[in-house]
């Protein structure tokens, strides 16, 4: 896959998904608006629709580890807290892209590549924030902070208050229990089972997989 063609297509096509959706037409429309053919928009974006929608992941993942500057002194909440806000903030200017992209994942079809991307969006922001863990608490991070980062998420995107600080305030609600693995390892052992991890998606990741 061409990097260059696909984020150049994907920089075009983000305007035009509020309208026509994660779809080949809009792959097609932005290819065209890029100045890219058919043949190359379709190496850049194999799986059509699906792989449009990982490179918008890909991509708010990427604005979330560049807007972070991880200080040695600050807290590894803060710094958590600081991943989850740079990631969704990365996307407010496509907030309409990120909901079709939700629902796009929502569906029975794309559940595993639903899960497949949460898992590295969480264990890109664990990353980022400078953790270096690789026990179980690996596991149980990268679990809880998946359903914090997934409902602050979803309030996100019905949230109209001024600078998103209502969802702000909400994360910041959550964000501890992430922080206490102690006390919530039999809770993340059990999140843990129900995590669609089929093809071991975490175990993948702890080797650096993209």
């Amino acid at each position: 896959m061409s990097n260059e063609n696909r984020d150049r297509i994907l920089a075009e096509a983000l305007p035009l998904i509020a309208e026509s959706g994660f779809s080949d037409a809009t792959i097609a429309a932005a290819a065209e608006r890029a100045r890219i053919g058919k043949r190359e928009a379709m190496d850049a974006f194999p799986k059509g629709a699906e792989s449009l929608v990982e490179a918008f992941s890909h991509w708010a993942d990427d604005r979330m580890v560049a807007r972070m500057a991880v200080d040695p002194a600050t807290r590894m909440t803060e710094r958590v807290t600081h991943a989850v806000r740079a990631r969704i903030e990365a996307m407010v200017p496509h907030r309409e892209a990120a909901r079709r992209a939700a629902a796009f994942l929502a569906l029975p079809q794309h559940a595993a590549r639903g899960a497949r991307l949460m898992a590295k969006s969480v264990d890109a922001m664990w990353r980022a924030a400078g953790d270096k863990a690789s026990d179980f608490s690996y596991y149980t991070k990268r679990a809880l902070l998946g359903g914090v980062y997934g409902a602050t998420f979803l309030y996100w995107l019905s949230d109209s208050s001024d600078g998103n600080e209502a969802s702000w305030a909400f994360l910041d609600a959550r964000i501890g229990d992430v922080m206490q693995i102690g006390k919530f390892q039999n809770t993340a052992r059990e999140a843990l089972a129900k995590f669609p991890d089929p093809f071991g998606i975490f175990a993948s990741l702890r080797g650096g997989e993209r």
